[in-house]
């Protein structure tokens, strides 16, 4: 259960504040002075910190540094008064996340305490690749004996240690900032800070303000200074979610960032330094938003130090049934239920759909099964949606012969009917793969060949294979 510390010296501050959450999923807890709340911060290791910036004598810097020693990846948000807003704001330049002004403003109080939970999930969860992690730690596993994700898991082994920026792409859904996590926990870096954006969900003036910062005035509404996430980042690691949708603007100045490892608030003229490690996800062909003048060829470059590519779910079938168990001991253990297994006939279900939401799908599919389920085992019945599916809406990933050409229709047509997502995207993904493999079968695997029997340049063939994970780790087509 994530817990919430409370340290403020007015008892109507941390009663208020108790009061909004006071819920069976979140422990708070109270300290009423500095001493008090260092001793419960060692004992309890809380996920999120409120801490006041004036305890009675006290400053709250002094009692915030004291926290980062106890652990410097601890989320705290400060609260202050009109007239120490310049000194939380050192504060966040120290590594806190962000500050709220008194009087509290209730509903925006739970929305930097939630996305704070959130965030200290990231950092506090561990996400592993190793089967012999301890249990206690709770750790969210990279599931999956196939060969996609043995390849999956021996990059991440390979990269984490590195300190180069990591690529991660594949469709949504597939895992990708799980396998960011993993990067972070087995890195030099997982005692410093791992913070996360999604650049899709921002719009471009908020997002340059979210990663670099802002000074008052800078923009409308700018009433106050912002430090940015490269600056509370420092030392640590930060996941670009859905790079692909940076603005062009934004592109520019994070080019910038990464060549001089440094850059200026929005607004501002001073300087600042950062050294933050980038993970960049995205479920987009990077390639094609190249060529289509939407990404940089130079940023690309430079998130490319290293590139993972996630293969969609209906690619690894084989991986299906000890994913489905493994949600299903995860969230009956949650929820508080006696099921305990799968019976064949749903297994099967599980098996055949065609997963256009990936793992993520299977994840909130188990979920809805465990809550239908009565009794102990998983029947049909709890998959409604699958139950109705064709059995012949099949993806062409376990066909290998002439079959694949003739069958695309059909399979575009199966994915028409069903409604699923992407579906022009999705089909010229298989075509290219087909036709690829194809090329490099009759080529005996020589790239340069196949390049010029299907009239492409050999760099524009291996992007593609990277693109469609078909690039083996010694640079040789699959």
């Amino acid at each position: 259960m994530p817990t919430l510390l409370i340290i403020d010296d007015e008892a109507s501050i941390r009663f208020s504040i108790a009061q909004v959450f006071a819920s069976a999923e979140l422990r708070v807890l109270e300290a009423a002075t500095a001493d008090e709340g260092v001793r419960l911060a060692d004992d309890a290791m809380p996920d999120v910190i409120l801490l006041d910036i004036r305890l009675g004598q006290q400053s709250g810097l002094d009692v915030f540094q004291q926290l980062r020693q106890i652990d410097p990846r601890c989320l705290v948000v400060f609260i202050t008064g009109h007239g120490s807003a310049d000194t939380a704001i050192e504060a966040m330049k120290s590594g806190a996340l962000d500050y709220l002004v008194k009087p509290l403003d209730l509903k925006q109080l739970r929305g930097v305490v939630e996305k704070a939970l959130a965030l200290s999930r990231l950092v506090h969860v561990p996400a592993t690749f190793d089967e012999a992690a301890r249990p206690e730690t709770r750790p969210d596993r990279l599931i999956g004996n196939g060969a996609a994700m043995r390849q999956v898991c021996k990059l991440i082994g390979r990269v984490a240690p590195q300190d180069v920026s990591v690529l991660l792409s594949g469709e949504s859904g597939t895992g990708k900032e799980l396998v960011a996590r993993a990067i972070y926990h087995h890195s030099r870096r997982s005692d410093k800070p791992f913070l996360a954006i999604n650049c899709a969900a921002i719009p471009e003036t908020l997002l340059e303000s979210e990663l670099f910062g802002h000074e008052r005035g800078a923009f409308t509404g700018a009433e106050r200074r912002r430090i940015g996430k490269f600056e509370q980042c420092d030392g640590g690691t930060l996941l670009l979610d859905e790079v692909g949708d940076m603005a062009p603007g934004t592109q520019a100045k994070m080019l910038r960032l990464l060549q001089a490892g440094c850059f200026q608030r929005l607004g501002g003229s001073e300087t600042i330094t950062s050294d933050v490690r980038i993970i960049a996800a995205t479920n987009q062909n990077l390639e094609a938003l190249i060529a289509a003048g939407r990404f940089r060829l130079d940023l690309f470059h430079r998130l490319h130090g290293v590139q993972i590519h996630l293969p969609p779910l209906r690619e690894r079938r084989d991986d299906i049934p000890e994913l489905a168990h493994y949600f299903l001991f995860r969230y009956a253990r949650e929820i508080g239920t006696n099921v305990q297994s799968i019976s064949p006939e749903a297994l099967e279900l599980l098996e055949r759909h065609t997963w256009p939401g990936n793992v993520r799908e299977l994840q909130n599919v188990m979920r809805e099964a465990i809550i239908l389920t009565i009794g102990p085992t998983i029947g049909p019945e709890a998959l409604p949606t699958l139950a109705k599916a064709r059995p012949e809406a099949e993806t062409l990933a376990a066909l290998k012969d002439d079959a694949d050409w003739l069958a695309m229709p059909r399979m575009v047509g199966n994915w028409l009917a069903h409604g699923e997502a992407n579906v022009y995207r999705r089909s010229l993904e298989q075509f290219d793969r087909l036709l690829l493999e194809q090329a490099l079968a009759h080529t005996k695997g020589n790239q340069a060949r196949a390049a010029e029997i299907l009239g492409v340049s050999r760099v524009t063939l291996r992007a593609k294979l990277r693109a469609l994970g078909l690039l083996a780790p010694g640079g040789e087509g699959l």
